[in-house]
């Protein structure tokens, strides 16, 4: 671009970034940080040389239509993409970038809370001090269950799921892990990882299932009523990638029912739309998508935003430019 390009930005974004884009590009911010209403979007989408979105602007074939000729660069604020019709702007000459690789060790590290808030109890032990109806140590008192020595099933392998076992080795857990292909025997050795073809096998026989697939048509409702059912009873849940790969209402049956021990869940199947018999459950630890939520992250985000913007203005290909066959 021979101009320095339009840019429109949908969320507030860290001040230091939100400062360098204002230098290098002709940006619009959103200091309200009001999400975009689809009216917003294709008005963006219209008067954009880049848009930046997040992961809940959602950028289907309908909008991406009404885009103007000059939109050529969808930076996406976020790891995920499943919020953008990736091959719908691919046919229409729009490149989508993403910000890969710097929210591993966050959201690993989230989902090693949930594992221990859920299997020591840990919000209903604040709940008791802060309510005041704790009466001191008793043998007998908010016994929870030992994490070291239990078996941990992965569900993905990628990244995050690495980062995971790397995490569950130093607790001494055993580590079982399904993904859509199996690992280099080298890279199992490295995690002291245990490959299970047979998904439904690997989950009725861990304590701990973690979760840390894409969002795709074949993960929708990978833990579905069937597979809950298949879980041991005092098995926890835990889900930090996306909502709808988990059948909701039939986990809240199988909590409401001691099908399970418990979850831990970050993300939801329908968005803040949480699932009120959810809400009911005291084995349930809900958090509000805080798995990449450090001020580290969220600025390695925003520079890498930087870069794929000024990189693509540039003439050359952003670095984390996705293609549709990745997804």
């Amino acid at each position: 671009m021979s101009h320095a390009p339009k840019v429109i930005v949908t969320r507030k974004l860290p001040p230091k970034i939100e400062e360098r884009l204002s230098e290098l590009f002709d940006v619009e911010l959103n200091a309200s940080d009001t999400p975009f209403t689809p009216a917003q979007l294709r008005d963006a989408m219209q008067r954009a040389d880049v848009l930046v979105p997040t992961i809940t602007d959602k950028i289907d074939s309908a909008l991406l239509g009404g885009a103007g000729p000059q939109l050529k660069l969808i930076a996406n604020f976020g790891a995920g993409v499943d919020n953008i019709d990736v091959e719908t702007a691919r046919t229409r000459g729009i490149v989508v970038t993403n910000t890969p690789d710097v929210l591993t060790d966050d959201t690993a590290d989230m989902t090693m809370a949930l594992i221990m808030a859920v299997a020591r109890r840990i919000p209903q032990g604040l709940d008791r001090v802060r309510s005041g109806t704790w009466g001191g140590w008793s043998p007998m008192q908010m016994l929870g269950g030992r994490i070291t020595g239990k078996r941990i099933g992965i569900i993905g392998m990628g990244r995050i799921g690495r980062a995971v076992a790397l995490r569950a080795r130093a607790f001494g857990m055993e580590i079982s892990y399904h993904n859509r292909r199996r690992l280099d025997p080298r890279i199992e050795e490295q995690y002291c990882a245990r490959y299970d073809e047979r998904l439904d096998q690997m989950i009725a026989r861990v304590d701990i299932l973690t979760l840390h697939c894409p969002a795709t048509p074949s993960s929708f409702h990978i833990m579905n009523a069937r597979r809950i059912e298949l879980m041991k009873p005092n098995a926890v849940l835990i889900n930090t990638s996306r909502g709808e790969v988990v059948d909701e209402n039939a986990l809240a049956r199988a909590l409401r029912q001691n099908k399970i021990a418990g979850v831990g869940l970050d993300v939801f199947e329908h968005g803040t739309q949480i699932n009120p018999y959810l809400l009911e459950q005291p084995n349930a630890v809900l958090l509000p998508h805080m798995g990449s939520a450090t001020q580290e992250g969220r600025l390695e985000m925003g520079e890498k935003i930087l870069i794929n913007i000024k990189t693509f203005a540039d003439g050359h290909r952003p670095p984390d430019q996705v293609f549709a066959s990745d997804l």
